[in-house]
């Protein structure tokens, strides 16, 4: 526990949103454990062995579980919740398919100063072969989109790897329940002008035959791209106009 005690001035929290994924979830929590206790577990509706291995983890970790499957962003809205509940100031995401190094929490916790606000995204190293092309590319499409809604340049925009200010994302108001939420949830905080951070981390693609995706390929790009064309919208009759009659106020001030 060297890296909890290292960052013992950081109130945070870990948060695993989890659907079906039994073959790796007890590895990640035990690997997450070895750096904190502070652990929100959300069982998204799985109907695998899921509940067999939290009733393992039980006295360690902070379940919430319900039983019909609502989606990632939901599964996240309701971890943010417990943690603000529990009194959580930080809370670092990360997905429950082994794709994360929880060895890499400390990368996160060193951009962290409390009492201030702040995001900070993983951005994924994509230079190894076993990454999956579409993945390469959804990347760089949903990269180009946020660049466009918000004019930053940011690396990694569909990574679930992640620290947020908890109070600061229970304040918003979401259109979205799915793997859309963390596109939305990126652009509604650089739209208040918050500050973003990146690191660098790496990840885990394992060989197609054993990789798990819950990923509906039609429907949730589908579902992206309502998101991004909503996104633009607001941007063009929102936040420009509004960025630009702030700026005006300030000037005669």
């Amino acid at each position: 526990m060297n890296s909890e005690k290292n960052a013992s001035h950081i109130n945070y929290c870990v948060i695993i949103p989890t659907y079906n994924n039994g073959g790796t979830l007890s590895n990640v929590i035990s690997s997450v454990l070895e750096y904190t206790t502070n652990i929100i577990v959300v069982n998204d509706g799985s109907n695998d062995n899921t509940g067999i291995i939290l009733e393992q983890f039980r006295d360690k970790i902070d379940l919430i579980s319900y039983p019909d499957n609502q989606g990632k962003g939901a599964a996240l809205k309701k971890g943010f919740k417990r943690a603000e509940e529990l009194g959580y100031e930080f809370a670092i995401t990360l997905d429950s398919d082994g794709q994360h190094f929880p060895s890499e929490i400390p990368k996160f916790l060193e951009k962290v100063r409390p009492g201030g606000d702040i995001l900070i995204i993983g951005n994924r190293d994509m230079n190894d072969e076993s990454i999956p092309q579409k993945s390469i590319f959804g990347r760089k499409f949903s990269n180009f989109w946020v660049k466009l809604e918000t004019s930053q340049d940011l690396m990694d925009t569909q990574s679930g790897f992640r620290l947020y200010t908890v109070v600061k994302m229970n304040q918003f108001r979401f259109f979205t329940n799915k793997y859309d939420f963390e596109l939305e949830s990126l652009v509604r905080w650089v739209w208040r002008d918050y500050p973003v951070e990146i690191v660098n981390i790496k990840v885990y693609y394992p060989p197609p035959a054993e990789r798990v995706s819950h990923f509906k390929g039609f429907k949730d790009n589908f579902r992206i791209s309502l998101l991004n064309t909503a996104l633009v919208i607001l941007t063009i009759i929102y936040i420009i106009p509004h960025r630009f009659f702030r700026v005006i106020v300030q000037k005669l001030q």
